[in-house]
């Protein structure tokens, strides 16, 4: 019996599994993130200060106006989509405010869907809401350090985005379903 095609098959199994296994706890560099933009389609930066962070716009690593500009040790992952974020930062001489959702009720925000070695486990019992931003994002304090979290759910008084946009009067416009 040749069993050459079952050495090459177990071989090809024991690295795949390698590879999913190591893959998400190495350091950055350009092909680590080019799997997980392609195949956990996540991407993660780190910047020293809240400053350095890209500014506010259609930017992927924008941080949400709330955040102080002296927070450091800044670390951001984000779905590929954009819309759900995990954020991680220190706090400088700025403290946090208190939590500030003053137009409208607080919306049923999810529990982080993405995942980092830097997350911290049972931080969403610490969690109040924080809708100052396009986003509403779930806010842990644990010391100095801040965990944030979002999954693209709009803040209170913002458009829902998932709603399509209601159709001027008199349009006769339909929509197809299959």
């Amino acid at each position: 019996m040749n069993r050459r095609p079952l050495v090459i098959a177990a071989a090809t199994v024991g690295v795949l599994a390698t590879a999913a296994f190591a893959l998400p706890n190495l350091p950055p560099n350009p092909l680590t993130d080019t799997i997980h933009d392609r195949v956990f389609a996540e991407r993660g930066r780190q910047f020293a200060t809240a400053a350095d962070a890209p500014t506010r716009g259609r930017a992927e690593f924008a941080l949400p106006s709330w955040i102080p500009k002296d927070a450091t040790h800044v670390r951001v992952k984000v779905r590929a989509n954009g819309e759900a974020r995990l954020i991680r930062f220190t706090l400088g001489h700025t403290p946090l405010d208190g939590p500030q959702c003053a137009s409208g009720t607080p919306r049923e925000v999810a529990a982080p869907e993405l995942g980092a070695r830097w997350w911290p486990q049972g931080v969403r019992s610490e969690a109040r809401p924080e809708c100052r931003d396009v986003r509403q994002y779930q806010v842990a304090v644990r010391g100095n350090r801040v965990y944030a979290w979002t999954d693209g759910t709009p803040s209170p008084g913002t458009p829902d985005r998932a709603e399509p946009a209601p159709a001027p009067r008199g349009s006769t416009s339909q929509v197809a379903v299959r």
